[in-house]
């Protein structure tokens, strides 16, 4: 059978990020063959025979679309990929930016409610350090299900898993409406917690299955630019809900509106998006096969759902999962103060209270346009100039946050507007942990050990999350000296890790270059593209830094 004229002339992955383009024999036989029937159920069971898979003895559920490593499909061009891509950024990024812009709006929620006067409701009684537990406490829930979920992951549809957990977090959020006590409302907050650790797991897994290795930073960016637009739209409603004069405090309403919402985008979640390309409705059997074809060149696969143990302890005596995790930590440490002092940090340069909401609208959009701006001169740099840029985007995009605090931290309280502009500054750090994310789904496989390395992030994410309130000490209102200087000294501990992490891996992709020689064969990369080997247990791999 003939090879097409597609050409192959990055499927054997380096250390410059570029998208696999592949030449392929026909798979005629194969593509007759619906998915999903007994043939093709059979084939999955069979293709060890052909494709070097994991130590268990199973690969990638990739591999029930070819019948071994050099049967692709007929040749498919440029123009008919870019087709595909762009369905493929229709059925996916519109639900994961809305699902994100919602995690945000409800992470803004309680800084909304402590200006609608959710510290001073008779029935809760909020005293001391309470206001900061409700903050911390969110993530504790986080915390504590943060391994078990992302082991549900694996194990469950992961759309439909995502859309259960999202509906329960809305209802979660309604209810702290009714809390009568500040143990009540603790409890639900833990509780929603534990809803949303899934969140930005699911969204790195979903990535994953869909982009290549170069695309991901651009698609992760493009819903997490969300986050941008949550905290915009949260000043909208905030502004909103604050004009609501009724039976009920304004900060009831906060909860149980953004409650609604979330529960009901849960549902279209659950019923619209698609679990993976293998079985995604909407795309044609031809259509599954190009999808998947496309990803060959990352050497991660779509997904397993077998639990491998192997795997777990793998990623324990890996580096890379300590370096995540402090880069969750120390990433999210200013992330867990700002976010829920972020309006009272504005109002206490004498803004007043709807003023404060609205004042939030603008740093959401510098968010925003700092994510695009970020992820789009990466990619540019990566596919034009073909330098590893990942590492330095990170390090660039955290020099504002640096100026902005040491700009809160010195100057003088009377001057508001510099103040107001040193605040925005402290925004441009979601880029930064946008390029961390893309690094995460880049450098890690099997999927085992990816789910487990995504966990072990997130828990440096809720230990940040957790910290970062406590660090604003009421007796220091307004100006939080501790707090500034967390921010400070936690973005030069991150640019130190960075550092650090792109050495290694640098150092790491040299070592296999050496070993090998030149003499992979093309034949040899695609026998591991789908085995569900780790990035450890396969030779071909190489990382992005």
């Amino acid at each position: 059978m003939p090879f097409s004229t597609h050409k192959r002339n990055s499927s054997i992955p380096g250390p410059v990020e570029s998208d696999a383009k592949c030449f392929t024999r026909s798979g005629e036989k194969h593509m007759d063959e619906p998915q999903g029937s007994a043939e093709h159920n059979e084939n999955v069971s069979k293709q060890a025979n052909h494709f070097k898979v994991s130590k268990t003895g199973d690969g990638d559920v990739a591999m029930g679309l070819f019948s071994s490593p050099d049967d692709v499909l007929e040749p498919y061009d440029e123009a008919e990929e870019s087709r595909l891509v762009r369905k493929i950024d229709f059925m996916i990024l519109p639900f994961l930016g809305i699902c994100y812009m919602f995690f945000y709006i409800d992470k803004t929620t309680l800084s909304y409610a402590a200006i609608f006067g959710l510290q001073e409701d008779p029935d809760l009684k909020l005293h001391g350090t309470q206001y900061s537990w409700l903050s911390s406490i969110f993530y504790f829930g986080f915390l504590a299900w943060a391994l078990p979920t992302n082991y549900l992951m694996q194990r469950f549809p992961i759309a439909k898993y995502l859309g259960i957990n999202i509906f329960l977090w809305g209802v979660l959020l309604m209810a702290q409406a009714g809390a009568k006590s500040f143990a009540a409302l603790a409890t639900l907050r833990a509780l929603s917690g534990a809803a949303e650790a899934c969140a930005d797991p699911a969204f790195m897994l979903i990535t994953s299955m869909w982009y290549t290795r170069r695309q991901q930073p651009v698609r992760i960016g493009l819903w997490y630019t969300a986050n941008g637009f949550g905290i915009a739209l949260g000043g909208v409603l905030g502004y909103g809900i604050g004009q609501i004069k009724d039976m009920l405090p304004s900060w009831k309403y906060e909860f149980l509106i953004v409650g609604a919402l979330c529960s009901t985008w849960g549902i279209v979640l659950f019923s619209f998006l698609p679990d993976s390309p293998i079985s995604a409705s909407r795309l044609s059997h031809r259509e599954k096969r190009v999808a998947v074809e496309r990803l060959r060149g990352n050497q991660t696969g779509v997904e397993n759902k077998h639990f491998k143990w192997y795997q777990v302890r793998e990623a324990f005596f890996d580096y890379k999962l300590y370096l995540f995790f402090l880069l969750g930590l120390v990433g999210n440490t200013p992330n867990g103060g700002i976010s829920n002092f972020g309006t009272i940090i504005i109002k206490g340069f004498g803004f007043s209270t709807l003023v404060t909401t609205l004042l939030q609208i603008p740093y959401g959009f510098l968010i925003a346009v700092s994510i695009l701006t970020c992820v789009y001169l990466n990619d540019y740099v990566a596919s034009k100039k073909g330098y590893q840029s990942r590492c330095f985007f990170i390090v660039l995009f955290l020099l504002p946050n640096l100026a902005g605090a040491f700009g809160l931290r010195f100057v003088p309280q009377d001057q508001r507007v510099g103040r107001l502009i040193c605040y925005y500054l402290t925004g441009p750090y979601n880029a930064a942990f946008v390029m961390i994310l893309s690094m995460t789904t880049a450098n890690i496989a099997g999927h085992t050990k990816k789910v487990t390395v995504n966990a072990m992030l997130f828990l440096g994410y809720c230990t940040g999350n957790i910290a970062g309130p406590f660090f604003y000490k009421t007796e220091q209102a307004p100006g939080y000296s501790l707090g500034i200087w967390s921010i400070i000294v936690s973005h030069l501990l991150e640019i130190l890790v960075i550092l650090v992490l792109r050495t290694l891996l640098m150092r790491e992709n040299k070592r296999r270059d050496a070993q090998q020689a030149g003499n992979r064969s093309e034949y040899e990369v695609l026998e591991t593209a789908f085995g569900d080997l780790t990035d450890k247990e396969n030779p071909n791999f190489r990382y992005i830094y």
